[in-house]
């Protein structure tokens, strides 16, 4: 697999692809090259929408002059904890932020949310924010404001009146009990489908049957989300009890 900097003519084939409306993998295996790669390059230009190479190569080329010229501004910069490289601590960020732009939110929040979750201390203060994403305080404070009106990260004051933003994990908790609620919703409008369009014909069959299967998916993601919640406050490879979401009786 080849790794290094995408090239002007993988960038070419990566639009073509997009054309063709092919995912992601698709491409990806067809440049033999990770999802990941493919995911973030289309996402931090523009989307599949607004992607075009030439411009995606410039943009590249634009951000490796600035990083060489760019002294390091903390010791962080010239070390990694736990023997990380630096490097590929920092591929791994834009693969996560672009996948968290991909879910829907903005770039800013969503560099916010990625330097939040993979930091040690899971808590940064604004000004480490700054320093470690090297934009402005009104960026930070706007992506923030964002990410706790969501309910995606906490803000909390220490002594010194400093506030520290933590990335709250029980919001996947929260994501799938909605997503629960959001299938339980659809059902419902399945069914009343049946009674309007007339209970067997073709079309109350069909609605029914997706009513039955959303019923299905639904009480499943429930189901699983309360015997799995105490994963998000355990350590790896600590064992859990209950954790395993027997399946859902199709009856």
């Amino acid at each position: 697999m080849p790794g290094g900097r995408l090239t002007q003519q993988e960038r070419q084939q990566i639009a073509l692809g997009l054309a063709e409306d092919l995912p992601y993998a698709e491409i990806a295996r067809r440049l033999h090259r990770p999802t990941s790669t493919i995911t973030r390059e289309v996402i931090r230009n523009g989307g599949p929408a607004a992607y075009r190479p030439d411009l995606a190569q410039h943009a590249t080329q634009h951000r490796a002059r600035r990083r060489r010229k760019t002294t390091p501004r903390s010791p962080q910069a010239l070390s990694q904890a736990h023997g990380r490289d630096a490097s590929t601590v920092r591929d791994y960020e834009e693969t996560f932020t672009a996948l968290l732009m991909q879910s829907g939110l903005p770039r800013m929040a969503a560099r916010v949310l990625t330097s939040l979750y993979t930091t040690d201390a899971g808590s940064l203060t604004a000004a480490e924010l700054v320093q470690r994403l090297r934009v402005s305080p009104a960026s930070v404070s706007k992506a923030t404001t964002f990410l706790e009106s969501q309910g995606l990260i906490r803000r909390e004051r220490d002594e010194r009146r400093r506030d520290h933003y933590t990335a709250d994990t029980d919001v996947w908790y929260q994501s799938m009990i909605a997503a629960a609620r959001s299938h339980a919703a659809l059902a419902g409008t399945a069914r009343q489908g049946v009674d309007v369009l007339g209970p067997g014909s073709p079309a109350a069959t069909r609605l029914e049957n997706i009513a039955r299967f959303i019923d299905f998916v639904g009480e499943s993601i429930a189901r699983a989300a309360e015997q799995a919640h105490e994963i998000l406050h355990t350590q790896p490879g600590t064992a859990t009890s209950g954790t395993a979401a027997p399946a859902p009786d199709r009856g």
